[in-house]
């Protein structure tokens, strides 16, 4: 009986965990996915061990855990309004970016005072397929620890532009169908109707828009469409080969 409620309580403390973490990841944006600081990634970790001991703690009571998970919420929201209100501030909170690489020479002390490694460096120019210091112009570290790359004009890739060919727009596809659903609003916005796109599904061989999992209108009025039903060839295994008859 006693495991039995204490089970049933860590059930609700988790559920209770789970969605004020929902609610407070909302409300604090992707500001903590996308610009991911060491000082984001820390208060991340802090309050997601907030909520662990919300849920399996069960020597406190469950209200100072969850008013810890809130006064840790709401310092980030606060220091996300602070650095997008001050810039010095946010300087001090967040740093700021480093040039590591200047003209093509080494930034070397300026590395040393970022404990910033030549083989940290070289690694992330090579994921950025750099493997020639002698081919990078300027190198910034940013604040979120990547590292963006200018290369020598010399060694850029050759444009359209630069060739003076013209292009054609090539924006967002639109998606009509998904699992197996029209999406009737995205077809008026591309002024089509339920009628030409059934048309066109017939001509790639599809009967009913449920077969579709996913159907895409790009801008240059071309359907892509993906249904359920893969008709991929399976590819040969090698053990059934018997060699040419």
């Amino acid at each position: 009986m006693i495991v039995l409620n204490e089970t049933l309580i860590v059930i609700v403390r988790g559920l209770i965990g789970f969605f004020s973490l929902l609610i407070f990841a909302r409300v604090l944006g992707k500001q903590q996915i996308s610009q991911l600081t060491f000082f984001d990634y820390v208060l991340g970790i802090t309050i997601g061990s907030v909520a662990a001991s919300l849920t399996t703690d069960l020597t406190s009571r469950a209200w100072l855990h969850w008013v810890g998970l809130i006064t840790w919420s709401v310092v980030v929201f606060l220091l996300q309004i602070i650095t997008i209100k001050s810039r010095p501030l946010a300087k001090h909170i967040d740093g700021e970016p480093v040039i590591v690489i200047m003209n093509g020479h080494l930034m070397n002390e300026t590395m040393k005072k970022a404990r910033y490694r030549t083989s940290d460096l070289l690694e992330q120019l090579r994921k950025k397929e750099v493997f020639d210091l002698s081919e990078v112009e300027f190198a910034v570290l940013e604040t979120n620890g990547q590292l963006s790359v200018l290369k020598k004009s010399q060694y850029l890739p050759v444009t359209p532009q630069d060739l003076k060919i013209p292009t054609v727009y090539k924006g967002m596809s639109t998606e009509l169908i998904y699992d197996g659903k029209i999406i009737e609003q995205n077809l008026k916005q591309v002024n089509l109707d339920r009628h030409w796109l059934e048309e066109e599904l017939k001509k790639q061989g599809v009967t009913n828009p449920a077969e579709v999992f996913l159907a895409l209108l790009n801008t240059q009025g071309n359907l892509f469409v993906d249904t359920y039903k893969d008709t991929v060839k399976q590819p040969l295994d090698v053990s059934d080969y018997s060699g040419p008859n």
